[in-house]
Parts: C-alpha cells; structure tokens; sequence
C-alpha cells in the first residue's frame, strides 16, 4: 500500500516503536507506587513531558498527558461550564472535537458562536473581534486545519484579543513537526496535540495549559496529572509520545523541505496531466493539500485508488464512510457538486518521488 493519507494518523516511528515495545516489557510498575520500579516509571513520564514541552517552548509542569487530542479539546471547552463567563468562540471549521462538544455543552448555558473564514479557509481579525461580547469566555481557533492544511494567524488575533483577557485555546494536532511552534510566541493559554499526526503512537495527546489554576479534571479518579486526569499513566504512549516529539522536532526543516518539494511536484504534474483540478489549499502545511476532481465523485475516486493500493481520503478520517459535503469546504464557499469531488492528499517523511508519479499516473487513466 501506498500511503497518502498522513493527515489521518502516521506510521509510528521505528525508534518510537521500538521504545514503547520496551518500556511495556520492561516499565510496567504503578508510577503511583513508592518503591523503586514506581518510581523508575514516574522519572519516565517526568522524561517525556520535558520532551513535549521543549517542543512546544512550554515549560514542563504546563504539560497535561491525556488519551488524545480530541480529549484535550473536549477538557478545555467542558472545563467553561464553571466558569463566570459562558459565551465561546470558535471557528467554523474547527475538528468536530470542538464543534461536536458545543452541542452537548449548550444545555448547562454554555453559548456559542461561529467565526466563518474566507475562500481559503483563514479566520479573519474582524470577524473575530466583532462576535466578542462581554461574557466571551473563551476562544478556540485551531493552528492549522485538518483538511485543507490552513494555517491561521493565531498570534496576530491573540495580539488583538489578549486586551481583553480573553482565554484562548489552539488545536495544533495537524501542526507539530510541519510548522515551528512556541507556545509564549503564540500567546495562547491552551494547546492540543495527539501523538499519531507526529509518528507517536495512538491513544495519548497533550494538553498546554499555560496556568494550571484555571483547569480543572474531566476524569476524575487519582491525583494523576497534578490531580487533572485520574486514572493510571499509559507509560509506554507517554514515552513514546515524548520521543516522537522529540524526533519531529530534530527533523523539523528536512520535513518541511521533503513535504513542500513532493506537494509542488504533485500538483505541477498534476495541473499538467488535468488542466481542470482545483486546489483548495492555499497557506497551507506543508504535504497536506485538498484538490477538487470536477466530474469525478470522491467516494468512486478513493475506491478506484484503493483497488490500486492507493491510500488517499476525502477529508477527517473522523468522517470516513461520509460522502456528504464537507462542512470546512462548504464553509469556504465551495459548491456541493466540487466538494463531492473533492479529495485529501497528505504526503509524509517517508513517502517517494516515485510513489508520487504512482499516483499521478493512476489519477490520469482513472480520470
């Protein structure tokens, strides 16, 4: 199988692989425990959050581990039901992480508003400031977006924001090892990540909390986490969360160059082959672009592709098996016979120039 679908999870790095597989053999004591075993694996998880936080520029104790990015996100926005303020922000094509949690968290009082983005997927300065209102208690923009690869201006709205002493939490789950990031930079007070979009393993994420004071536990158990997530540590995802972490930040730039190379050698060709593909991608991270097949539906596209041992999606793998139009498409302005038509292409570290001309030559003869 050909694999273009990075976006959705990656392969676990071989190190990280071979670490977790260690520490599960070897690391399995209680890190609650007070005998030396217990201890060894506390020092481990203490290992891997210096790790995330220096890839972040956070400090350690900023660092939360949770199951995933989709938890950190639900933590922030369930953690505002306490709050005075109960009016949230977010943007229109925000991860259904975020979208989803409005829905449920509307009945305890929580409002909420919609920011929309322009034809190439950017929240604007204006339209945020203009939905703020004085019981705003928090906003939620995320860095970069998971299906068109968007990358938002974050720190020139929290600029204009932070005046106000508005709460501001960014989803960066797409971002960490594409794009540089630095939390104090950023401004932010919350950050979400997720392990498998950086060759970790899956079932574990973090969470940026900039002060730890203004959080509270969304499972609630143990004293876990400085008592903001009971239940006992998932040792080895944490290790290897921390190493993955910290390879995608060595490799930071060879990444980014390797991404952006294949990204443009795919759609010069792929222009050339097809003259009328659109690109929906504009400002995007690096290897993640969304390209629309007029005439062509995406669901047919992707079975034909796969037959081919092609790999490819049509948006969130959170969505998989949806051929309805895509919310973030749709909120660009796209038409529903182009969003249907519409494919995600996202190239990792591993992927060739040869796997590359595999695919434009397959999308040419099924097109």
């Amino acid at each position: 199988m050909i694999y273009f679908d990075h976006s959705a999870t990656t392969p676990m790095h071989p190190r990280v692989a071979e670490k977790v597989d260690y520490i599960n053999r070897t690391h399995y004591a209680n890190p609650s425990s007070i005998y030396s075993n217990g201890r060894k694996a506390k020092s481990l998880i203490e290992t891997a959050r210096n790790q995330v936080a220096n890839a972040i520029g956070a400090k350690s104790e900023q660092i939360l581990f949770t199951s995933g990015g989709t938890e950190a996100n639900n933590q922030v926005l369930w953690n505002k039901l306490t709050d005075e303020k109960k009016h949230l922000i977010v943007s229109s094509i925000e991860h259904p992480a975020i979208i989803k949690v409005l829905n449920k968290i509307e009945p305890y009082g929580i409002t909420s508003s919609l920011i929309p983005v322009n034809k190439d997927g950017i929240v604007e300065i204006d339209s945020v400031m203009n939905l703020i209102n004085e019981d705003t208690g928090l906003i939620s923009i995320m860095l970069a977006n998971n299906e068109v690869g968007s990358i938002q201006p974050i720190q020139k709205i929290v600029e204009n924001t932070s005046p106000l002493n508005i709460p501001f939490h960014t989803d960066a789950v797409q971002a960490l090892g594409k794009i540089p990031i630095a939390v104090d930079s950023l401004g932010i007070d919350y950050l979400s990540l997720s392990a498998h979009k950086f060759y970790g393993p899956k079932g574990i994420g973090a969470l940026f909390v900039k002060n730890k004071k203004m959080m509270q536990s969304l499972i609630v158990g143990g004293d876990q986490e400085s008592g903001l997530r009971g239940g006992t540590e998932n040792i080895a995802g944490i290790v290897g969360m921390g190493l993955a972490a910290e390879i995608a930040i060595q490799n930071q730039e060879n990444c980014r160059s390797h991404l952006k190379y294949l990204e443009k050698y795919f759609l010069d060709n792929l222009r050339s082959n097809s003259p009328d593909v659109i690109c929906n991608s504009n400002n995007n991270l690096p290897g993640l672009i969304s390209i629309s097949f007029p005439g062509s539906r995406s669901d047919i596209l992707m079975a034909k592709l796969d037959r081919r041992e092609i790999a490819v999606s049509n948006g969130s793998a959170c969505n998989t098996g949806n051929i309805k139009p895509s919310t973030v498409l749709s909120e660009m302005g796209i038409k529903k016979e182009i969003n249907l038509s519409t494919l995600r292409f996202s190239f990792g570290k591993d992927n060739t120039k040869k796997e590359v001309d595999t695919l434009l030559k397959a999308l040419k003869e099924i097109i």
